[in-house]
């Protein structure tokens, strides 16, 4: 009884050891330490997940993105000799009662003949393997293919055709450039409306591609009546069956036309016949298709609303890249586009898109998070510039910005009139502005500019600037950028007023005539115009003039009043502009006017200056003075009038501000005497 008692009381004192014994071992093993996860990881783990199994095998997908089959299959069209006998069993009888069989329920004229025996019993022997593969993926295919040929009212037999054409692969390209699973060339894949760029070739995608070729043989059979003649058609173009017939003595039966037709056609339609019969009778021969890992009815399509790549679906559905690119070979870029106004779509397998759909806001927040990845362009920060307030303290360009936050600019806009010798780049310089910018305001297509024409200037300033009478403490500065300045003039401002009030300038040793203008900003031309320099050559010691004659001076501060001008008939730019004293320019500018064109009974506004023009008025006249007016007669043309006045195109052109060559009879047209 004691050793009873004994053995119980360690059976309940065993046990309790042993737990002590593993808390006190797993206490001494070091924890582990957490690993971070990824943003993919960590986006993942919050996936709603749908609990249907994967319906893709990736292992089998390496098998029908194989092309071996496709070059088998090629080959033996173009290579085997359909009247060489071939060692098979399958009896001759047998052979012929089967095929009526099939020509019972077919709309083809399903007749025997030795060359589709002997090339069935090839198939038979020689590639029994591959038709097993061929019928697995059909499984997949089929029911796309029978769709899109009953829509057009096409023998759904034709689908066998596909397996001819390209052995079920989506990827395959022929020696000439056909591609996808019916074989389209390109311009014939644009005719039927396939689409074709740089992401996109719908040739490979498997429902677009069999609509299209279901209406081609819809629209063949209207031709032939024929369907062994509508598929040679389909292999070889329906001139050369058409060729073939003529040749044939008008006969339009296969077999009877056969040999007219080129070599490759001659052992495709044998082919076609014979695919048919194995697929037909695949378990008389013993042969077992493949598992069908995948089927149509077992996907579904899904709109993308940004860009993806397979890689991404791939990480984010746990789904091969394989599998993405079978199920989606029309893009060739592994690449899902977002194109405005127009929907790209996925196919995946149904779970896939179960968690596509639940999780939709997170496959593109991590499509965001990777574009941000990648590097943009560089852009370079703009100088900070370090300036004085009133204070005397030191502040940089940000904070007189912030300083001046709520004073509101002002745009002002005023013209410059170009004078002989501008260019855009001294102009540009003058007003502190980039050429960029003149060409914007003033719609110039070039760095050309005509004399006389009046550019416009825009400018931006603080709106205290506006209603202060007193010394502003805001400037405008470049990049828009506000400078705060002291009340009282830096030594530098009070230089260059003093500069700009002298009226003659020394020249010194190593002066130019363009580092003086930029000292005092001035235009180079307008030094030489006032000094009378016929070129740019100055000496020590040479004084200059920096001011302007006083005619000039007024003949810019004149005031302007305006008046209408009705136009009557014949009349146009030109002509008007030279009877007013003003330029083509000016007119347009007054008026609004993007080109020359004018109509009778426009009201055309025209300033005129309150006092005498002159000088810059004076040469506008003047360019007209030797010009003398010609109606254009019917049938003449630009070249015969530069021909009978000894002028050019180009001139006759250029005085008339004419952009083509295209006159109208009545016309007048300035010609330089």
């Amino acid at each position: 009884m004691i050793k009873k008692i004994y053995y119980l009381a360690l059976l309940f004192i065993l046990p309790v050891l042993s737990i002590t014994a593993q808390d006190n071992f797993e206490s001494e093993v070091p924890v582990k330490p957490v690993l971070k996860l990824s943003y993919l990881d960590s986006l993942k783990t919050t996936f709603i997940v749908d609990e249907m199994t994967s319906c893709v095998d990736s292992m089998w997908l390496n098998e029908v993105t194989n092309l071996q089959t496709y070059d088998e299959m090629y080959a033996d069209i173009k290579n085997i000799d359909p009247d060489i006998p071939v060692d098979f069993e399958l009896p001759t009888d047998l052979f012929k009662e089967r095929l009526r069989l099939l020509d019972e329920k077919s709309p083809f004229n399903i007749e025997y003949n030795p060359q589709i025996e002997n090339l069935v019993k090839n198939f038979l022997k020689n590639r029994k393997h591959s038709f097993e593969r061929l019928m697995g993926m059909s499984q997949y295919y089929f029911p796309m293919f029978e769709e899109a040929l009953a829509k057009y009212n096409v023998p759904l037999e034709i689908k066998y055709l596909a397996i001819v054409e390209s052995a079920l692969n989506s990827k395959a390209v022929s020696r000439v450039g056909a591609t996808g699973l019916w074989q389209f060339m390109y311009q014939t894949g644009k005719q039927y409306g396939l689409k074709i760029d740089s992401y996109l070739d719908e040739r490979s995608d498997a429902l677009k591609a069999s609509d299209a070729a279901a209406r081609y043989m819809s629209g063949m059979y209207r031709i032939f009546g024929d369907w062994e003649l509508v598929l040679a058609s389909y292999n070889s173009g329906a001139g050369n069956v058409s060729k073939a017939i003529r040749r044939s003595g008008g006969h339009q039966n296969f077999w009877n036309i056969k040999k007219f037709l080129p070599r490759e056609t001659q052992g495709y339609v044998p082919a076609f016949l014979a695919t048919m019969y194995i697929f037909e009778y695949h378990k008389e021969h013993g042969i077992v298709p493949n598992k069908a890992i995948v089927n149509h009815l077992a996907t579904d399509t899904i709109a993308i609303k940004k860009k993806m790549s397979f890689k991404q679906l791939s990480d984010l559905l746990d789904i091969p890249t394989s599998q993405i690119e079978f199920l989606n070979p029309s893009y060739k870029m592994k690449v899902v586009p977002y194109v405005t106004n127009h929907t790209n779509f996925i196919r995946l397998p149904k779970d896939k898109v179960a968690v596509f759909t639940s999780n939709e806001d997170k496959m593109y927040a991590y499509v965001d998070y990777e574009e941000g990845k990648r590097e943009k362009q560089f852009v370079p920060k703009p100088r900070v510039k370090i300036i004085k307030d009133s204070t005397g303290v030191e502040q940089n360009v940000e904070e007189a910005i912030a300083d001046n936050a709520s004073s509101k600019p002002i745009t002002k806009i005023k013209y410059h009139t170009v004078r002989r010798g501008d260019v855009l780049g001294d102009i540009a310089e003058k007003y502190d502005v980039s050429i960029t910018e003149l060409k914007k305001w003033n719609k110039l297509k070039s760095n050309n500019i005509q004399l006389g024409k009046k550019l416009k200037i825009v400018s931006q300033v603080n709106s205290d600037l506006a209603v202060n009478t007193k010394p502003s403490k805001v400037q405008i500065a470049k990049e828009d950028k506000v400078i705060v300045q002291n009340d009282k003039t830096s030594k530098q401002e009070t230089k260059t007023d003093a500069d700009t009030k002298v009226e003659e300038h020394v020249v010194k040793q190593g002066e130019t005539l363009t580092t003086i203008a930029k000292t005092y900003r001035l235009y180079v031309a307008d030094l030489k115009k006032w000094n009378n320099l016929k070129d740019s050559n100055i000496k020590l010691g040479d004084k200059l003039k920096l001011k302007a004659s006083e005619e000039i001076v007024a003949s810019n501060e004149t005031e302007k009043e305006s008046t209408l001008y009705v136009v009557k008939k014949g009349d146009n730019l030109i002509g008007i502009a030279n009877n007013n004293n003003v330029s083509v320019d000016d007119l347009k500018e007054w008026n609004n006017l993007t080109s020359s064109n004018v109509k009778v009974g426009d009201k055309l506004k025209i300033e005129k200056a309150s006092t005498p023009v002159i000088a810059e008025n004076v040469k506008k006249k003047s360019r007209y003075e030797d010009l003398k007016t010609y109606v254009v007669q019917k049938g003449d043309s630009l070249f015969m009038i530069s021909q009978k006045h000894q002028t050019t195109v180009a001139e006759i052109k250029k005085l008339n501000d004419l952009q083509d060559e295209n006159i109208k009879p009545g016309m007048k047209l300035k010609i330089k005497e």
